[in-house]
C-alpha cells in the first residue's frame, strides 16, 4: 500500500506525488503544545506562511484546543479567532483547511478560502456539519471519534483497537455518504489520542495497512501526542515535553508515508517534510 494508488485521490485538493505534509496553526490559548503562540492573526499568519516555506503542502487552522479536558470555546470566539487567519494564508495562496467541530464556522471559513474541512468529532458534535459540508462541496476529514475532550479517557476501552476503530470509521463514513457527502472527497483519520491510551494508538500505527481496507485516503495526525511521550519517557517515567517530541513525530510521519498515508498532520514541518521525501525516494528506488 505504499504506493500513490494506495493514497488515493481526494476530490478537490492538490494531488501530490508522495504523502503530504498538514502543518499545524493553533490559534488558541491552550492547545497541548504551542497554546498562545500564535493566538493573533498577524502571528497566526506569519506562522503559517513559515511552515508553507518550511515544506507543509496544506496548513490546517484551528481556534479550539481537543486537549484531553480542554473545555469548549464558544462560537463567536471561534469564529473571531478562525476566520481572519483562514482569510490572510488564502490570499496568499496557501491551501488551507480549517480544524473546527461547528458548521457555522466551517461555512464562514470555506468562504474565507478554506477548501478542507477537518471535524475531529467526524460531523457528530454539531448535526448541522454535514449537511453543511455537502451543500459547500469541500473536502470532509472524517475522524474516529467517541467523545468530547472533558471525557474522552474514559471512552478508551477496546477489545481490538484496530478492529473497532475500523468498524466505526466504517460507519461513520457511510453515515457521512448518506448524509450527502461525496465519498470522493472523504479523507479518513484513525483518531490517535482522542479516546485511546498509548498502546491503542502504536497499535493502530502499526496497523494502518487495516484502514486502507476502507477505500479513501488516510490522514494520520501523531504530532507530538501523549503516546510518544511514553515511548520516550525518561527511567523515571517523566514524559518529555510536547516540543521535544517532534523527532519521534517524524519517525510515526516515515512510518505513516511508507504504510501509504495520504498526509500527516505536524507542528514541526522541516523534518517531517524531509522523511516523507526520503520515504518518497526510497518507494521510488524499490520498484
Amino acid at each position: 500500500m505504499s504506493t500513490l494508488r494506495g493514497r488515493g485521490r481526494v476530490e478537490g485538493l492538490p494531488q501530490w506525488d508522495r504523502c503530504a505534509v498538514m502543518g499545524v496553526v493553533n490559534v488558541t490559548p491552550d492547545s497541548f503544545s504551542d497554546g498562545g503562540r500564535w493566538f493573533d492573526t498577524t502571528s497566526a499568519v506569519k506562522h503559517g506562511l513559515e511552515l508553507v516555506a518550511e515544506g507543509a503542502d496544506l496548513v490546517d487552522v484551528g481556534g479550539e484546543s481537543t486537549r484531553p479536558g480542554a473545555s469548549r470555546v464558544d462560537e463567536d470566539e471561534e469564529l473571531r479567532r478562525v476566520v481572519p487567519v483562514v482569510r490572510g494564508l488564502a490570499s496568499e495562496g496557501v491551501t488551507v483547511s480549517v480544524d473546527t467541530m461547528r458548521a457555522s464556522v466551517a461555512e464562514q471559513a470555506v468562504a474565507a478560502g478554506a477548501v478542507l474541512v477537518n471535524d475531529v468529532s467526524g460531523g457528530l458534535a454539531d448535526p448541522a456539519m454535514v449537511p453543511a459540508v455537502a451543500a459547500i462541496g469541500v473536502p470532509f476529514v472524517v475522524m474516529h471519534w467517541r467523545g468530547f475532550s472533558q471525557d474522552m479517557n474514559s471512552r478508551a476501552v477496546y477489545g481490538d483497537v484496530v478492529t473497532e476503530v475500523t468498524a466505526e470509521l466504517r460507519a461513520r463514513m457511510d453515515a457521512v455518504v448518506d448524509g450527502g457527502i461525496a465519498a470522493e472527497r472523504i479523507v479518513i483519520d484513525p483518531g490517535l489520542g482522542f479516546a485511546k491510551d498509548a498502546g491503542h494508538d502504536l497499535s493502530l500505527v502499526a496497523h494502518l495497512d487495516a484502514l486502507h481496507g476502507l477505500g479513501r485516503p488516510l490522514l494520520v495526525a501523531a504530532s507530538r501526542k501523549r503516546f510518544l511521550g511514553r515511548v520516550l519517557a525518561g527511567e523515571n517515567g517523566a514524559p518529555p515535553p510536547a516540543r521535544e517530541r517532534d523527532a519521534a513525530t517524524a519517525a510515526v510521519s516515515a512510518l505513516a508515508a511508507h504504510a501509504g498515508a495520504w498526509a500527516v498532520r505536524v507542528h514541526e514541518v522541516r523534518a517531517t517534510a524531509d522523511a516523507v521525501r526520503v520515504a518518497r525516494a526510497v518507494e521510488g528506488a524499490a520498484r
